[in-house]
């Protein structure tokens, strides 16, 4: 059974940084796409970054230009990188990684999430 384990979150001062991890254990056919979602109290959660297996990012525009995703395929492992970090960006980091089998059919995975607090 595949599961998803994300690391490095935790409290960070405004305008300071962090680096989210997502490892994978498990036997994982192919990986088609990686994205991280958070989810703030009271709110939906919502895509903050995600990247496809040709290396495609896209962001929510309220993290362009200050967080950055990349993936280690050889290790099957998502990064998201959040620089000059607001208070809004509080939330629940969850990875997610979107699969195929070696039945192609697709199955998606869901990490537990790391808390990532903003504050002085």
């Amino acid at each position: 059974q595949v599961q998803l384990v994300e690391s490095g979150g935790g409290l960070v001062q405004p305008g300071g940084s962090l680096r989210l991890s997502c490892a994978a254990s498990g036997s994982i056919f192919r990986i088609n796409l990686m994205a991280w979602y958070r989810q703030a109290p009271g709110k939906e959660r919502e895509l903050v970054a995600s990247i496809t297996s040709g290396g495609t990012k896209k962001y929510a525009d309220s993290v362009k230009g200050r967080f950055a995703i990349s993936r280690d395929n050889a290790k099957n492992t998502v990064y998201l990188r959040m620089s000059s970090m607001k208070p809004e960006d509080t939330a629940v980091y969850y990875c997610t990684y979107e699969t195929t089998n070696n039945w192609y059919e697709r199955r998606d995975y869901w990490g537990k999430g790391t808390l990532v607090t903003v504050s002085s």
